[in-house]
């Protein structure tokens, strides 16, 4: 054993991390993943930014990128992320040690073939190209299960077995995270929230994703205009304008409010199918702490008891989770087992079913 490992850690595959000294027996060393034992890239395309972040297998942050985007179609994002993850191995010695895995997070639902995903023309072509650069594998996630699985490792669910990421933004989402893994559903739709029905009573009849239209920023500025009386000044323009002048504002109190009563709904809901030990809130506007009181009243009210907690890792959530996700993957290979990912490249295209 001895030589085995005074071997890897001459080729930088192990490092000493520590000494451990007990009161009896002879003083060990502990080793950790040396820094040529490879490392992944984790990338958040989103509709409003591309972050991407490169770490080592051992955790260690290598490099970061984020880019802005502003009005670009799901072509225009799936073709800039070559340039992200371009500008991001530049910026180290990224041929010295292997690229493990590749994790893309998507606001879209994953399946195993795409095949409903806008934009899959464009994205294939895009995944080829990476295969055939740097030979590493490439893993696509849902967006809000990659955030739900930051926070379960990183952020507020730390402690917590079984955790739900609700992602209350310019969409609607959520994550599901049992013992550490995802619960992706049969063919990946699992957490869909803002596909619920909604409207729903006698006199209306559901809408197409109308929880994730309804419960949106957009609409929820809409709103706030329509009620915004003159002699408070112009409506908020942003949803953070909104919350910052809730103290000084009657009707920005009362819409954020409301907002936290409609959140609180859906998360009921979410808590009567599922019956998680926390509920983590994330997004432009659920990470807001104005909004946890009004949302924890109306869980408290409607269904069994469940801890709601604001997120701690803010709009990093999503590329965080992409990381570890490829970090889980990466080192799943490496030990023999079987990588588990909703879609991975270019396998994914030739099996009919979805690996949970």
């Amino acid at each position: 054993m001895s030589a085995a490992v005074s071997e890897l850690e001459r080729h930088d595959l192990l490092a000493p991390v520590g000494i451990n000294r007990g009161s009896i027996g002879r003083t060990s060393v502990t080793y950790g993943l040396g820094p040529k034992a490879g490392f992944v890239v984790g990338v958040d395309c989103g509709t409003t930014h591309i972050n991407a972040i490169a770490r080592g297998l051992d955790g260690t942050t290598l490099a970061t990128v984020e880019m802005p985007l502003v009005d670009k179609s799901a072509d225009e994002r799936f073709r800039l992320i070559e340039d992200v993850v371009a500008r991001l191995l530049s910026q180290f010695e990224a041929r010295s040690t292997p690229l493990r895995a590749i994790a893309i997070a998507l606001p879209n639902i994953i399946s195993a073939s795409l095949e409903r995903m806008s934009g899959r023309e464009t994205l294939i072509p895009v995944l080829e190209h990476f295969q055939a650069i740097y030979a590493a594998p490439v893993l696509l996630e849902n967006n809000v299960n990659c955030a739900a699985l930051a926070e379960y490792h990183e952020g507020s669910a730390k402690q917590y077995s079984f955790a739900i990421y609700m992602q209350i933004g310019v969409k609607t989402g959520m994550g599901i995270v049992l013992d550490g893994r995802l619960f992706r559903g049969f063919k990946g739709g699992a957490g869909e929230i803002g596909h619920l029905p909604f409207p729903w009573s006698q006199h209306e009849r559901p809408k197409w994703q109308q929880v994730e239209t309804y419960m949106g920023s957009t609409a929820l500025l809409e709103r706030a205009a329509l009620d915004w009386p003159e002699n408070e000044g112009a409506p908020p323009k942003s949803t953070s304008e909104l919350f910052a002048r809730m103290e000084q504002s009657r009707t920005a109190r009362a819409i954020v409010e409301q907002h936290a009563r409609d959140v609180g709904n859906l998360a009921a809901a979410c808590v009567s199918v599922l019956d998680p030990q926390l509920i983590v809130l994330g997004g432009g506007v659920g990470q807001n702490p104005q909004l946890l009181p009004g949302v924890r009243d109306v869980v408290r009210e409607l269904c069994w008891p469940v801890e709601v907690v604001n997120g701690q890792l803010s709009n990093q959530a999503t590329v965080l989770g992409a990381v570890r996700l490829a970090i889980d993957f990466a080192m799943a290979r490496l030990l023999g087992e079987e990588g588990k990912a909703a879609f991975l490249y270019p396998n994914a295209l030739t099996v009919g079913r979805i690996s949970i």
